[in-house]
């Protein structure tokens, strides 16, 4: 099978090319994918040269592992039948050189059915958005975590912990971001740039800003006890000076991927009404244009969370 996906060949080098799938197997689904979504996390990282080696990176690669579409094969005893619409969190499903180490951003998709998550049709566009919204889930879950009462970046990201912090009861959290695009949106919490702020009490900090070099920062503004939450995606070295930390007996703990049960948690709290996406998607492009997407994605601010819209590619 051939498909159209976007190529990253190189930093900055995207395309939308023709792509081999691999045949699929035992327990696979193939999938036409609808909508696909740009992280300006990891994503952005590959775009600029600056994504530290792991295995299985490099390129040329499919990047993406924001998917929603429907399912138009499916095996035996996988339980999903064509026209089933599910998420997928990207898949390594392409022949050749082209890595699918993320593999979203493409028409059409093989896959393990394990992987996929069945969303109602209904959803849309939106659908895309659940691995970003599992991703906040993660950082909120766990034994004995602190809900947050400040989070760092009123992005996509920073949105959903907010959002989420109160579904789970909790009161409005502060949200500080200082880009004057951003400010807008909120949904029952205050955002304040941070010279606005005078406290310096907080319980536990979430940084969804992804800046390096701000644990100094943010460190004075903690209780004693208090912890920060690294929820985004670090290139460089992380530090702060220990005297500040020290005084307040910080704590510091990292979230990492999500994992299935936050997605079908994050799944339960979309249907119940619990969980609201809208506002988050402020762009959209056909698949064909990704190159320029791309770009908006990325350099922007005003974009949130782009969308590229698949259902008329060849």
């Amino acid at each position: 099978m051939q498909t159209t996906a976007v190529i990253m060949s190189a930093a900055r080098q995207i395309a939308v090319e023709s792509a081999a799938l691999k045949a699929p197997g035992a327990g696979d689904l193939v999938v036409d994918i609808a909508y696909s979504g740009i992280s300006t996390g990891t994503e952005k990282l590959f775009w600029l040269g600056t994504m530290p080696a792991f295995p299985g990176s490099g390129y040329p690669l499919v990047p993406g592992y924001e998917s929603f579409g429907e399912v138009v094969e499916a095996a035996p005893d996988t339980g999903f039948k064509p026209g089933d619409t599910v998420f997928v969190p990207g898949a390594n499903c392409f022949e050749g050189p082209v890595r699918g180490l993320f593999g979203g951003a493409s028409r059409r998709l093989v896959t393990s059915a394990n992987r996929v998550c069945r969303l109602d049709a209904g959803i849309g566009a939106q659908g895309a958005l659940l691995a970003l919204a599992a991703t906040a889930r993660h950082a909120l879950a766990g034994f004995d975590t602190a809900l947050p009462d400040l989070i760092i970046g009123h992005g996509a990201l920073g949105r959903l912990l907010a959002r989420l912090t109160m579904a789970a009861g909790a009161p409005a959290p502060t949200v500080w971001e200082i880009n004057a695009d951003r400010q807008g949106g909120a949904t029952g919490y205050p955002v304040l740039h941070p010279d606005a702020d005078p406290r310096r009490d907080y319980r536990a900090i979430y940084d969804a800003s992804g800046a390096p070099d701000l644990l100094d920062t943010l460190v004075p503004r903690l209780a004693k006890g208090g912890e920060i939450v690294l929820c985004g995606f670090y290139t460089g070295a992380v530090g702060f000076a220990f005297v500040p930390a020290f005084m307040r007996e910080m704590r510091l703990r990292i979230a990492a991927e999500w994992q299935p049960a936050d997605l079908m948690a994050t799944r339960s709290l979309i249907e119940s009404g619990a969980l609201s996406l809208d506002g988050l998607i402020t762009h959209r492009a056909r698949g064909q244009d990704a190159p320029a997407a791309y770009r908006t994605a990325f350099e922007d601010a005003g974009c949130l969370k782009m969308i590229l819209d698949w259902k008329d590619a060849a």
